[in-house]
């Protein structure tokens, strides 16, 4: 008998469909608009096409004027989130297969933030909340040897959830206290806050609980998990927000 070990031949890979998507965005151009108005697509997609893919091809072969954040495409930068059908996701990271392609899709930017054009709103209040909670390494001892502050696996892991914050603004833009209540940190800043407040290097936690403590801060949370739903990222947003709570009360970190 022979000894030859048959070849199988490889599979051909069966070719995604395209499909004709219908995309409902909401438009904004503030020399010509008095209010926003809806506007509709029809674009051409393939089965791996994310929402993104389908706001290029608008822009490049339909309106050029179609205004909407991006850069990294791949889910890392966080500049592209926008409201998809109702709900704060990044664009980059949808596949529009993965929506209920048999209806339209509707798209409109993120709220809570001063519209600017289309899709784009004004991240400035946002960064004014991010940066009021100190969201860096304040360490004024000394390094033990004088040589680099170490941290166990067991510190490390402590905070190791919110250091996965893009600033895509997600989680904060879907917080109906945020959408009401101009002067509220929101959840972005917290998360922020959380992952130095308990980061075993920093000196400086009663800082920022003090700051968190206002009337502004982390009391102005309903715990109505919008903001864990809304993260790209998966972090878990509420538990963060009340173990800084719990902080708090406690008097340390």
């Amino acid at each position: 008998m022979s000894n030859a070990v048959m070849e199988s031949k490889p599979s051909i890979p069966e070719e995604i469909p395209t499909f004709t998507a219908t995309l409902i965005i909401r438009r904004f151009d503030p020399e010509v608009d008095d209010e926003p108005r809806w506007q509709d697509f029809d674009v051409q997609m393939h089965g791996t096409d994310r929402v993104l893919d389908a706001l290029h091809k608008i822009k490049w072969e339909q309106d050029g004027s179609l205004t909407f954040r991006r850069s990294c495409a791949h889910g890392v930068c966080g500049s592209d989130a926008m409201r998809i059908n109702g709900r704060n996701r990044l664009a980059c990271k949808t596949l529009i297969k993965d929506l209920d392609i048999s209806k339209p899709i509707y798209i409109e930017a993120i709220k809570g933030l001063p519209l600017e054009k289309d899709l784009v709103v004004d991240m400035e209040p946002f960064f004014d909340s991010f940066k009021s909670v100190n969201p860096f390494l304040m360490a004024g001892s000394v390094p033990k040897a004088g040589k680099e502050r170490k941290q166990s696996p067991v510190e490390r892991a402590r905070f190791d959830d919110t250091t996965k914050c893009i600033l895509c603004a997600a989680c904060t833009s879907s917080c109906p206290v945020f959408w009401t209540d101009g002067q509220y940190f929101g959840p972005a800043a917290i998360v922020n806050a959380h992952r130095f407040i308990f980061d075993s290097r920093d000196d400086n936690a009663q800082v920022r609980l003090d700051i968190l403590n206002d009337k502004e801060g982390v009391w102005r949370c309903r715990t109505t998990f919008n903001c864990t739903d809304a993260c790209p990222r998966g972090i878990q947003v509420t538990q963060a927000i009340a173990e800084v709570k719990q902080a708090i009360l406690r008097g340390k970190a």
